[in-house]
């Protein structure tokens, strides 16, 4: 008898819940050392910088050359063209990444920067939007957040390149590293 899509979901997440709980010794350790790394990077912000754009461009040559290689007996394909063209640019911003990392660095700083302020307007609108309902002033107050904090690294910049992205990879790694290290924890002592 075919299982029902609910009944097939419901088996698939008990089967990862259950490898979860098998390997919960692991991914506590993975929690760890990813914590570790996000507190260096955090304390380091200059150097995991650095690290993390020369990690970006390795890894846009690399997958730029793996595209490549792919389309090699691919010219029949539509859009072909347009695809050599994306790998091209793939591989030529993976290079530069890694000829001028302080650059690059400048340049990912700006692209956060851009995004933080589109993030804040948009927040800022759709608060203003659902005024009526409770709480609305939080989504407000995320969206005004963004925005001075764009504002706050555009006037620091060019300061602000050496250590933003670097901070931020770190941030996001703590973040990673203490849920993963909580929810192993809580696996090994039978709490959930």
């Amino acid at each position: 008898m075919p299982l029902s899509v609910t009944d097939a979901a419901e088996v698939f997440r008990q089967a990862l819940r259950d490898a979860v709980r098998r390997h919960a010794l692991w991914y506590l350790v993975q929690g760890i050392v990813v914590l570790a790394a996000g507190v260096l990077a955090v304390l380091y912000p200059a150097i995991s910088s650095l690290a993390t754009v020369s990690l970006l461009g390795w890894l846009l040559i690399i997958s730029g050359l793996a595209q490549g290689i792919g389309l090699l007996g691919a010219r029949q394909v539509p859009h072909f063209w347009l695809q050599l063209i994306s790998v091209a640019l793939g591989v030529l911003i993976g290079l530069l990444f890694l000829r001028d990392p302080t650059q690059s660095l400048l340049t990912l700083t700006l692209l956060l920067i851009v995004f933080f302020m589109i993030e804040g307007i948009s927040k800022v609108i759709f608060a203003l939007t659902i005024r009526p309902l409770p709480n609305w002033f939080w989504m407000l107050a995320s969206g005004l957040l963004g925005i001075v904090l764009s504002v706050l690294l555009w006037s620091m910049l060019p300061v602000t390149a050496i250590w933003l992205v670097g901070l931020l990879m770190g941030l996001h790694l703590i973040g990673i590293g203490a849920a993963t290290a909580y929810l192993a924890w809580q696996l090994r002592r039978g709490a959930v």
